[in-house]
């Protein structure tokens, strides 16, 4: 994942809040190590290296973590989908900065993304891949499913109030801080001061788009954005966020946040979202009537 995790902690006793913090990030730590594309001794990076030739059995968490991928790649429309990954590698942006592929090596890589490519046997939790080239690659959706293990561990200790995140993009708030109802998180601001901003419901109802912040309680924030990781080519700038549909870099919709009581899913979804854009939206409402949206277009309005 490659992420900082932070943890802000309320209670009465501050050694038993230290020992529960450390006991979370101990188990977020334990999550990489399974689920890490670059670890060689990952259970991702076995899977990605052999199931193309033979099944390849996973532990039963990973297991369920792919499933609960392949639920979301559907309810997406195949906006999220964990094998990306021979589209971040053509684009350069695998542990690189980023380049501009042909339209050939698109197409090449293209036709090694999508779960078609991916079976999934619940007999025996294996993993196989109908070619050679499919990878996966969880960084989409493990961070949430980090966190949500985080927080199973913090409600086991008796935290009854705390926020925690990873790398800033997916948040998590458990019960609500000492002095307030619920804790405040408010959304990065655009480098363009003019963005289109597009509430899908807006995360608090009757707040100006412009200045969004939610107020978080059980429940989890993840956002997506365009301008991050990023090259420029031919005047043009190419984000690290790809379509696995077309193969190219997302480039109408510069943010999307999604609030769900899940962080497995909020983080899989903002990502989603921010490929699909307001038709997305309108599509996860009907699966999800609780979840929470908010995108910024790069369209004028």
């Amino acid at each position: 994942m490659a992420t900082r995790f932070e943890i802000v902690l309320h209670g009465a006793n501050p050694a038993a809040l230290r020992a529960a913090g450390e006991e979370a990030l101990d188990e977020v730590e334990r999550l990489e190590a399974r689920l890490s594309l670059y670890r060689p001794s990952s259970e991702i990076a076995r899977v990605n290296a052999l199931a193309a030739r033979q099944p390849v059995r996973v532990s039963p968490p990973v297991f369920e973590l792919l499933q609960r991928a392949a639920q979301l790649h559907r309810h997406s429309g195949g906006a999220f989908d964990i094998t990306i990954a021979p589209l971040v590698r053509c684009w350069g942006f695998m542990g690189g900065a980023g380049q501009l592929p042909d339209p050939e090596q698109i197409a090449r890589a293209r036709s090694r993304v999508g779960m078609h490519h991916v079976s999934l046997s619940p007999d025996d939790c294996s993993v196989r891949f109908d070619a050679e080239g499919v990878m996966l690659d969880l960084g989409a959706i493990g961070k949430g499913c980090a966190i949500d293990c985080a927080v199973r561990t913090l409600r086991e200790s008796g935290v009854t109030s705390a926020l925690i995140h990873g790398g800033t993009s997916t948040t998590y708030a458990i019960g609500h801080p000492p002095d307030a109802e619920a804790w405040k998180v408010a959304l990065a601001s655009h480098p363009d001061p003019n963005p289109n901003p597009i509430p899908s419901p807006a995360l608090v109802p009757g707040q100006p788009p412009q200045l969004p912040t939610l107020l978080l309680r059980d429940e989890s924030l993840s956002v997506s954005a365009g301008w991050g990781k990023s090259f420029e080519s031919g005047g043009r700038t190419y984000g690290h966020v790809l379509d696995p549909r077309t193969g190219e870099p997302v480039s109408e919709t510069l943010l999307a946040a999604v609030a769900l009581p899940s962080a497995t899913e909020s983080d899989a979804l903002s990502t989603a979202l921010l490929v699909t854009g307001a038709a997305g939206a309108r599509a996860l409402a009907q699966w999800r009537p609780a979840i929470r949206t908010f995108l910024m277009s790069a369209r004028p309005a």
